[in-house]
């Protein structure tokens, strides 16, 4: 599987991760063989929150690959903080106590990332930089990043906070490409010309901050899945057509689209199901033509204008 550089960290990634999000769900055997064929695919990256499974999936990861330093060392592996019952919480005392419990619940000393979840609309930056300087001189977490944040909200953070933020993880997909969108209709009236993120696939370039793509088959926010669903017929056609041409299913085809931009995304895919991440992992090797790119593009129903 090709590894990426994630950020202006020396961290190589492989450009697919695997998103622990639903480990909670299985047993600790169910959870060791996910974790393992992960590993044979040649993932080395994987993804975790302090609120998946109410911290059972962070549990349930450590005791299913059995966790020591040996095994650590081969992993890299990535959190997130600031999600609460009913609000958004990025205060020092929060971020740490976070960070504890999921060191625990790791059975590890360090996370090689931690991600600020979804922006706190109370935030003060000078604390999250206190917590931040606070995690890293004590060697707890050794890279930082956001999730969900805008160019601005980014900025804002940054003024403060010494380390660099390395990622920003965003949802991004075949069905939900908005942060392409307003790029391809600029300077016209079309609905899709309205920028509603703040140019952040462009910002993210020039800041060399690493994109992690989530929920990469969904469609809208949460509303389900669009591969071989019968809302969305052209799409489908064409994921088969070009999926025939390189010997993948439709899921790794999506993922090969999100792998073609430029911007050197990582993709976060959490299937539980080791087949069909071995089908999906055919993704890393498959460089998609301009042409191609486009057709999935339009197949959505995006308009060139």
């Amino acid at each position: 599987m090709k590894k990426i550089q994630l950020g202006t960290s020396s961290l190589q990634v492989s450009d697919i991760a695997l998103g622990c999000m639903n480990l909670s769900r299985l047993t600790t055997k169910e959870a060791a063989t996910v974790i393992h064929n992960a590993q044979q695919l040649g993932i080395n990256f994987f993804d975790h929150a302090d609120i998946y499974g109410g911290g059972k999936s962070e549990e349930v990861f450590a005791e299913a690959i059995g966790m020591n330093p040996s095994i650590r060392e081969k992993m890299i592996i990535q959190t997130k903080t600031g999600i609460r019952q009913g609000y958004y919480d990025f205060s020092k005392a929060h971020i740490i106590e976070s960070v504890n419990g999921s060191l625990k619940r790791l059975q590890t000393d360090y996370v090689d990332v931690l991600l600020l979840h979804r922006p706190d609309a109370l935030v003060e930056p000078e604390e999250v930089a206190e917590a931040f300087n606070e995690l890293h001189e004590s060697g707890k977490v050794l890279h930082f990043g956001v999730s969900n944040h805008n160019p601005m909200q980014i900025e804002l953070l940054k003024r403060f906070v010494r380390q660099d933020l390395i990622v920003n993880q965003l949802q991004f997909g075949v069905m939900h490409t908005g942060m392409i969108d307003a790029g391809v209709q600029v300077n016209t009236k079309h609905v899709n010309s309205i920028n509603r993120d703040g140019s952040i696939l462009d910002y993210s370039r020039l800041n060399d901050m690493t994109i992690q793509a989530w929920s990469p088959f969904r469609y809208g926010n949460f509303e389900g899945i669009f591969i071989d669903n019968e809302k969305f017929p052209e799409i489908n056609v064409k994921l088969q057509e070009i999926g025939d041409k390189y010997g993948a299913d439709k899921s790794a085809v999506s993922v090969a689209w999100i792998l073609r931009h430029p911007a050197k995304i990582q993709t976060i895919v959490g299937t539980m199901t080791p087949s069909r991440l071995t089908n999906i992992a055919k993704a890393s090797e498959i460089e998609l033509t301009r042409e191609e790119w486009y057709e999935i593009y339009r197949a959505v129903g995006n308009q060139l204008p």
